[in-house]
């Protein structure tokens, strides 16, 4: 940072400007919520203001006083120097229309599954009733706490190894009112035998060990535990598979995302029946399967699984 040319700064949108500019130099990533340096820049500088996320333009030539420019400046400093993603230099992110908050016990929430809950996860329900349903995986919570907010009346449970994670979850249930979100430690399906969903919603650890190690230093700040999978990404997802008929209805769905390692995925299975969700942006590595396709390819699945434990 040039604290010269930034005192040449002025208003809103000159920050902005000049953050993005600064971020691009860098060689930044962008990866966590946001894909692009200016929407970045523009969310740091509001949040530095206590300015709502959604200001509106008319205020882009406010001029800012010195200290202001000195808290932007800072988080821009961090957001260069130590590459902390911006959504934990915030303490805040939004995951499908929702607040949520965010810091290192958990991933920062990205996952498209936030369109499908937004959607009613329809056309791949049916119209099929949904009373209990499970997220695995939960982290920070953001994907059982939305499905309970746009269902209220729908019992959710959000599960996850972690107890940092949880805590963090637990602090999101209470910030959105989730009373009909019910959080719970547990090793996958550990601490829900017996419990019987309509929907399995699950966005599990999915990055090889490769990957992992090569990732950009953004996602060091990310708790390892959620992104590491094994050589191919699947070692948490086969055992899902192998495991979630025990805990579906009959008519029963488990919706997964595996991000790259579909392609794994579908070389192992090409015999499972897997619908790959089309998304607005495309495909992201999410697919749809039935409770009676798992059953029908369970051994193949458990052998699978098996050689992972």
């Amino acid at each position: 940072m040039n604290p010269d040319a930034a005192r040449e700064l002025r208003t809103l949108i000159d920050f902005i400007r000049y953050g993005a500019s600064r971020f691009n130099a860098a060689g930044l990533t962008f990866g966590h919520s946001f894909d692009n340096a200016i929407d970045e820049a523009t969310q740091l500088v509001l949040h530095a203001l206590h300015m709502p996320h959604d200001l509106s333009p008319v205020y882009g030539q406010s001029r800012l006083t010195s200290e202001e420019k000195d808290d932007i400046l800072e988080l821009f400093r961090r957001r260069i120097e130590d590459r902390i993603p911006a959504a934990y230099l915030t303490g805040e992110t939004w995951f499908a229309g929702l607040s949520f908050k965010s810091d290192a016990r958990a991933l920062v929430p990205r996952s498209p599954i936030a369109e499908l809950i937004e959607s009613g996860f329809e056309p791949w329900l049916g119209g099929r009733e949904v009373n209990h349903a499970l997220d695995i995986c939960t982290g920070s919570g953001c994907i059982a706490i939305a499905m309970g907010h746009y269902n209220p009346n729908w019992q959710v449970d959000g599960v996850d190894i972690s107890d940092e994670a949880l805590t963090l979850a637990e602090e999101n249930k209470e910030r959105l009112m989730a009373d009909n979100v019910r959080l719970l430690k547990s090793d996958l399906f550990s601490a829900v035998a017996g419990e019987k969903y309509e929907l399995i919603v699950t966005n599990p650890p999915y990055v090889t060990h490769d990957e992992t190690d090569a990732l950009p230093p953004e996602y060091a700040h990310e708790p390892e535990l959620g992104l590491r999978a094994g050589d191919d990404g699947l070692d948490l997802a086969l055992c899902i598979l192998r495991d979630a008929p025990d805990h579906l209805t009959d008519d029963g769905l488990l919706i997964c995302e595996v991000g790259e390692a579909e392609h794994a995925l579908s070389a192992l299975l090409p015999e499972l029946p897997m619908a790959w969700i089309e998304f607005k942006v495309g495909q992201m590595g999410i697919f749809v399967v039935e409770r009676a396709d798992l059953v029908a390819h369970h051994a193949r699945i458990a052998e699978l699984a098996a050689a992972r434990e």
